[in-house]
């Protein structure tokens, strides 16, 4: 251990850390604007600066390691003031209108402004930037209230491993954004937004949509239907003052029925029904790969449900649950689109279903029907544009709203949230398995999808505690898993003795390690789980600021729980889905599930 004196307090550190880690272990502030913890030291800022005892300047606390010996204080007159130049001189060169602003009261560089009681700007000269890239459909930039703190550059080229943003130019010409000052949607932006959730201002947000739902809401001529994703129950709450990892689900649909809403539907029986359909094409890719390779006959593929394909089906196949992920393998791994699951996200197909099943069972014209999914995803803005997601001349879903923009609806709407009465979503698209509330969890989609193949095809539970496939759970960037199959049905023995590999990964930065191993041929794995924000759905680039750490830990307990509570826990159990199949779509991956739910996807360039 090294020891240290900080501020006259004698402390001990760790060799390696440094003095602004050392500082907040001993309960010692020091204000910090650029610095975030576990994703961004920089040092841009230099709002930490401390001084040291021997040094002629003031140095970084956030880049700084501790070394034995040193005396250092934090808060001497010398180190104020110049954090006061340093605040004074950034506030020079960014738009005062903070009442217009949509991050006033939730702004970091307003908050540190009021930390070190700056109450006048004393500099006054030109700016160094203004202008507006609104080519993007999910996230928007504000050059003319960006700090240059570069924390959305180290996300995107550290955490993602996207960088399409970087520093452009040099001293009072700089700027962050795409090469060659493209707008957002000239670049390979994967709008995951990302980029918006540790941006400590207003300079990178989502597309607003709240504007486009309120005049839908308004128009007597529409029948208005909103959907919740599993991720946004357990994160909502924060924007009224609970405490992370509080589910709020009663309240969440109560709040969606003041806002005289028609119909409140959950996501979350989609992805009962995604699991249906991904499921069966995962049987369906592995049968139809072991029979191309001479391991079973025609007449076993035939037992199983399925015909002999006239290509190889590609191997491993991934989930296709985030359009995020979508957009990066279209730009960067388009080799690998055959090995992408054909099915749409969860959302997607509920939004086909409620215009094409729907709609005609309660005596309504879907061009009339107009469906607003709350998602806690800024891609999924882009997703409802792509000219795919359209089914017989109508659009599958109408508009996206984030976590964040339903939370400014509700308070918009003079709703009293934490007071509110809980409520039931609305049937047959309301009702859902424990298995899709885990989709907003990192390997969730994964380990929903096993529950029910496993149990297709042997017919007993999978064995796992809990029904939770533990190796694949948590926040390390790949995790993977094992395990035989045996004692299969069966119509399914030929499976008996084969060892399925899954591996599944968050944030763009694993799933590209996991895309060079199938481009070079050596992925050992049959099924892959990829979620395009690191964390998956639960720190989406549309939920609540700041997500950290120890707040996604605590949101993807929330919906485990939410998953242990319901006696239905296996998509396969949900009777709706069941009755589903039975009045309207058939089977899983038949003719008219092809037509509603699956997609296909677009090689794109990487400029």
């Amino acid at each position: 251990m090294i020891n240290l004196m900080i501020n006259n307090k004698k402390v001990v550190a760790e060799p390696g850390t440094t003095i602004l880690e050392a500082a907040k272990q001993n309960n010692i502030l020091i204000p910090t604007m650029c610095y975030l913890d576990g994703v961004h030291k920089f040092g841009s800022c230099r709002i930490c600066v401390v001084e040291l005892e021997g040094l002629k300047n003031l140095q970084a606390s956030c880049i700084t390691p501790v070394s034995e010996g040193m005396v250092i204080q934090t808060n001497s007159k010398r180190v104020r003031s110049a954090r006061k130049v340093l605040y004074e001189l950034m506030l020079s060169d960014h738009p005062k209108s903070c009442l217009q602003c949509a991050r006033n009261q939730n702004c970091e560089f307003q908050k540190l402004g009021e930390l070190i009681q700056i109450e006048e700007s004393r500099f006054e000269g030109e700016k160094s930037k203004d202008f507006y890239d609104d080519t993007s459909p999910s996230v928007i930039r504000d050059a003319a209230k960006c700090i240059l703190c570069r924390r959305c550059v180290t996300v995107c080229n550290e955490v993602q491993g996207v960088g399409i943003l970087n520093p452009q130019f040099r001293g009072f010409s700089s700027i962050v954004s795409p090469g060659h000052e493209l707008p957002l949607n000239s670049s390979a932006c994967t709008f995951c937004g990302q980029c918006t959730t540790v941006c400590p201002v207003d300079a990178l947000k989502e597309r607003d949509s709240t504007q486009k739902v309120w005049e839908a809401l308004e128009n007597p001529a529409k029948t208005v239907v909103i959907q919740t994703a599993p991720a946004i129950r357990a994160a909502l709450g924060e924007e009224f003052g609970y405490e992370p990892g509080q589910s709020v689900t009663g309240k969440m649909v109560s709040a969606l029925k003041a806002m005289n809403f028609d119909y409140v539907f959950d996501t979350n029986f989609a992805a009962d029904l995604t699991i249906l359909e991904e499921g069966t094409e995962l049987l369906k890719r592995l049968t139809q790969y072991l029979y191309a390779n001479g391991v079973i006959t025609e007449e076993q593929l035939s037992r199983a449900g399925f015909k002999a394909s006239e290509e190889v089906p590609s191997l491993p196949m991934i989930t296709s649950c985030s359009p995020g992920w979508i957009n990066y393998i279209e730009h960067f791994y388009p080799g690998q689109l055959p090995n992408l699951s054909s099915c749409k996200s969860p959302h997607m197909m509920l939004g086909a279903l409620i215009k094409s099943y729907f709609a005609p069972k309660e005596g309504l014209d879907p061009k009339d029907v107009f469906v607003i999914s709350v998602m806690p995803c800024t891609a999924k803005k882009y997703e409802i544009t792509r000219p795919e997601m359209v089914n017989e001349g109508h659009r599958n879903v109408d508009a996206v709203v984030t976590t964040r923009e339903l939370a400014k609806m509700i308070k918009d709407a003079g709703i009293d949230f934490k007071n509110l009465p809980d409520a039931d979503f609305d049937n047959p698209l309301g009702l859902s398995t424990g298995a899709a509330d885990i989709f907003g969890v990192p390997g969730g989609v994964m380990e929903a999808a096993l529950r029910t193949v496993y149990e297709l095809v042997t017919g007993r539970q999978l064995p796992f505690d809990k029904l939770h496939v533990k190796p694949i759970q948590g926040l390390e960037r790949i995790k993977s898993a094992e395990f035989a199959i045996e004692d299969a049905k069966e119509e399914w023995r030929f499976l008996n003795g084969i060892t399925v590999k899954i591996a599944a990964t968050s944030g763009l930065k694993g799933a590209s390690i996991l895309m060079e191993e199938i481009k070079a041929g050596k992925s050992p794995y049959h099924f892959i789980e990829v979620m395009g924000c690191p964390g998956g759905c639960i720190s989406g680039g549309g939920q609540p600021r700041p997500t950290n750490h120890e707040i996604r830990l605590k949101r993807i307990q929330a919906l485990y729980t939410e998953d242990e509570c319901k006696t239905m826990r296996k998509s396969h159990e949900n009777p709706y889905v069941v009755k589903l199949y039975e009045e309207f779509l058939g089977q899983p991956l038949g003719h008219k599930s092809h037509e509603l739910l699956h997609t296909t996807y677009t090689k794109k360039s990487q400029y």
